[in-house]
């Protein structure tokens, strides 16, 4: 039976517990045979420390871990070097002392093994003498990985005095990168983000950036063509599970899982975690993002004003991409780094980028995950209050979900008065994107007014929202822009629903029903 290394991150436990592997070294083996100094991001789970794990197998020449790999057949020199390998992934960062007390033990224990000085006072300076040391002491460069170099950055986003504290750490810790490069091999730091600028980046100007490389991309995230050429059974077995035809799996994975394109005009990637997953157990489910989504990227987006409808849709230069300094100013480069976006197209003229979802799970998910964040609902609650809303929906009982509706709006805070037209698209536009998961739905926003058009098997609802203008008006205007004509030959029942919003009262104040 196939084993799918669900989980795991260690090559060598991969390898020798006989685990799937799909052969990503012959990208690697270019990796280090063309230069030396390197920063990489992918989103969380999407095989980053099983690529450190790999460098590091490679680099203490574990050979009999690459049998079988393109690796093995065009490296004749299996040497070892001395590795510092940093994992700053499994902590806990809330407070300056936190981040200094992880690296003061990181660096203990090398120092044990390679010595230290008295003079080495500072954690950059006690880094910077163990580098030096090791090579001197084992007569080889020294090769530096770096597991999830931004996680204490991540963790403080919010609060800018830990921010800074943890930049100024880090940014001397990293530049013994740069100070001691005759002692050094090889470097690889990989993370989620890209703090860039006046951040850590700043004086790390030796590092290459290969996240936006096109001869990169596909160094983690797996390819359609490699799901055919290494789980090719996988998919028959999965499509006689599910009781599915093969071309069905075969799209659904698609729709659910591929997507991801980190440069323009790559191939598109699948999420290695939930697709490993599903073929683990054998059935569709949400997997990476039940895995968990920081709070801090819906705050983001409030803090910010956001519109919500841009998400999928949203225009960005290559520079708003590469660096996240600028969330005081947009949300839009964590959400992409992290990802919840993704290029969707690339306008060479102009040399921007249109973003979007990359799929149906980070979609779905990532919507659902909003609600509590913009509607007066409880996360408990959620699931139940979506269900609740598409069935009424879906059963005609209208004066039902506008009442839901208005519980969504209930308790909007005063101070929001002045972002309300912005506060109602928002809410809006997750509730009814979330219907349409499940129902086909148009959704349009102009200024003043808010226009939708929502088709179920049974129903079709045309609703015109006004911002403080009334209900009879909203129904006036489907009837003046006949937007009944092309569905009078439609056998489901037409309703047409003139809704109008109160900044008084915060909420939908009125709505007219009329039955065509």
């Amino acid at each position: 039976m196939r084993k799918y290394p669900v989980g795991i991150q260690s090559f060598e436990s991969l390898r020798k517990g006989g685990y799937l592997y799909i052969d990503k070294t012959e990208l690697i083996y270019r990796l280090i045979s063309t230069g030396k100094y390197y920063f990489f991001s992918r989103p969380r789970r999407f095989g980053k420390s099983l690529l450190i794990s790999t460098l590091e197998a490679y680099y203490s020449g574990r050979k009999e871990l690459f049998q079988g790999l393109f690796i093995n057949e065009v490296e004749n020199d299996w040497n070892s070097y001395p590795i510092l390998h940093f994992d700053l992934n499994a902590q806990k960062y809330d407070s300056p002392e936190s981040l200094n007390d992880i690296l003061n033990d990181i660096l203990v224990k090398w120092e044990k093994l390679y010595g230290t000085e008295p003079s080495e006072v500072s954690l950059s300076l006690r880094f910077q003498g163990i580098i030096q040391r090791a090579a001197e002491k084992t007569g080889k460069s020294v090769v530096i990985l770096v597991d999830e170099y931004d996680k204490p950055m991540l963790q403080a986003i919010g609060n800018d005095k830990l921010q800074d504290a943890y930049r100024d750490t880090l940014k001397a810790f990293y530049g013994a990168l740069k100070s001691k490069d005759q002692y050094i091999q090889f470097a690889l730091l990989t993370g989620v983000t890209k703090f860039s600028k006046v951040s850590i980046f700043s004086d790390l100007n030796n590092l290459m950036d290969i996240s936006f490389d096109k001869r990169y991309a596909e160094l983690c995230g797996i390819t359609e063509s490699e799901i055919h050429t290494w789980l090719e059974e996988d998919l028959h077995e999965l499509s006689a599970n599910m009781n599915m035809s093969y071309e069905q799996v075969c799209k659904s994975l698609k729709e659910r899982y591929d997507g991801y394109h980190f440069t323009e005009d790559s191939n598109g990637l699948y999420n290695p975690f939930s697709l490993l997953n599903t073929f683990a157990r054998m059935k569709f489910g949400n997997y990476w993002f039940e895995t968990g989504t920081p709070s801090y990227l819906a705050q983001l987006l409030k803090q910010n004003k956001y519109n919500l409808t841009r998400l999928s849709n949203e225009v960005v230069t290559s520079d708003l991409l590469n660096g996240v300094d600028t969330l005081i100013n947009s949300p839009i480069p964590v959400l992409y780094q992290s990802g919840y976006l993704t290029i969707k197209s690339y306008n060479s003229r102009f040399n921007v980028y249109t973003l979007g979802f990359p799929n149906k799970e980070v979609e779905e998910g990532f919507i659902s995950y909003l609600l509590p964040y913009y509607a007066h609902v409880q996360p408990a609650e959620s699931a139940f209050q979506i269900m609740s809303f598409i069935e009424e929906v879906e059963k005609g009982e209208i004066d039902a979900f506008f009442l839901r509706l208005q519980g969504f709006f209930a308790d909007t805070p005063y101070e929001m008065i002045r972002d309300l037209e912005l506060h109602y698209q928002n809410v809006l536009f997750i509730l009814f994107k979330l219907l349409g998961f499940y129902t086909e739905v148009e959704y349009h926003t102009s200024e003043g007014r808010i226009d939708l058009l929502i088709k179920t098997n049974r129903f079709i609802y045309l609703m015109e929202f006004k911002l403080e203008g009334t209900a009879e008006e909203a129904l006036a205007q489907i009837n003046e822009k006949h937007y009944v004509t092309p569905f009078q030959v439609d056998r489901r029942k037409v309703f047409k629903i003139g809704v109008n919003f109160s900044n008084k009262t915060r909420n939908i104040q009125k709505w007219i029903v009329e039955e065509v």
